[in-house]
This record gives structure tokens, C-alpha cells and sequence, in this order.
């Protein structure tokens, strides 16, 4: 009895660092961004392949208006992005993938909170899918040449200026 409870707990655990290391090569061969379709907050059919800064570093942020993690990050990154903007050139493209039931919360939520960056609708979640993005918020940052350098999953106080020594470290290369 003691032999198999040993030979289980071991299983599991090959089981879930099989999937960890899984998933991480599977992140990892995502070198550029996903080509799907999705609305801006007009209606407007947009390919994400189009997503650019014209060569200057972006991001592209998962998130939803039910999320609480999504909502603190939001607002963390609204209060700085005037800033990151003037010494970076940076522009954000914000992915809300609340479905077609609650996308109408995006338009008035962004409106409200004054969000300052592009906002985007991804209703179907297809771009959530071909980027590899489970739990929102999540991150990634783009160099100039449109290649992800960077991604971050979740939110926690101060992530944002970790996010921020990224963005600089592309300015400076």
C-alpha cells in the first residue's frame, strides 16, 4: 500500500512537470503574434497580424471586465501610460476577452475608467486561443520588429513597472 501511494504521488508529479514543460515549449514557439480577427470598440473588423507601433516595442494585454487581477492591472498601467508613452514611444493594445454576453460591459467600462489605450474585442476567443492565453491577465511584450520578447501571466502590485524595465531595456538595444 505504501509502494503505490509512493508510485502515485510520483506519477502526478511527472504527469504535471511533463505538462508545465509542455506548456512552456508550446509559449515559446509563439515568436510573433497570432493572426486572428477582432472588433475594435466601434465594431470595426480588425486582424491582430496588423497590430504594430511602427517599430517601436508593444504590448498586448489579455484581460476581462468580470477579472479583478485585469481590472487592478488596467488601472495601474492607465495612471503611468502617458509616461511610458513620452520616454518609450510604447502603445498598448488592451484584449478584452469577455464573450459576446458581456462584451457590451467593455465599451462604458473603458469609457468610465478613461483607459487610454486601444481597446479590442476578442468575443470568440480565437486570438485568445492562437496566442496560448488560459487565465487572463496576461501579457506580452513585442519588440519593433513584432517578435515577443516578453510575457507575464497574472497580476500583482508592481508588475507593471517589471513590465516597464522591459519596455526600456528594448528602447536602449
Amino acid at each position: 500500500m505504501k509502494m503505490m501511494k509512493k508510485n502515485l504521488v510520483l506519477l502526478i508529479s511527472a504527469i504535471a512537470l511533463f505538462s508545465f514543460f509542455n506548456l512552456n515549449a508550446e509559449e515559446n514557439n509563439l515568436k510573433q503574434i497570432a493572426n486572428a480577427k477582432v472588433k475594435n470598440l466601434k465594431g470595426e473588423v480588425v486582424n491582430t497580424e496588423n497590430f504594430s507601433n511602427e517599430g517601436k516595442p508593444y504590448i498586448v494585454t489579455f484581460w476581462a471586465t468580470w477579472c479583478k487581477p485585469c481590472i487592478s492591472e488596467m488601472k495601474a498601467i492607465s495612471e503611468v501610460y502617458t509616461d511610458w508613452q513620452e520616454e518609450t514611444g510604447v502603445k498598448i493594445f488592451a484584449v478584452s476577452i469577455d464573450d459576446t454576453k458581456s462584451s457590451k460591459n467593455v465599451a462604458p467600462f473603458v469609457k468610465g475608467r478613461k483607459i487610454p489605450f486601444d481597446v479590442y474585442l476578442d468575443e470568440n476567443s480565437d486570438f485568445k486561443r492562437a496566442m496560448n492565453v488560459n487565465n487572463p491577465p496576461h501579457t506580452f511584450l513585442f519588440n519593433g520588429k513584432g517578435e515577443i520578447v516578453w510575457q507575464h501571466n497574472g497580476y500583482a502590485p508592481g508588475d507593471e513597472e517589471v513590465l516597464f524595465e522591459q519596455v526600456k531595456k528594448l528602447t536602449q538595444e
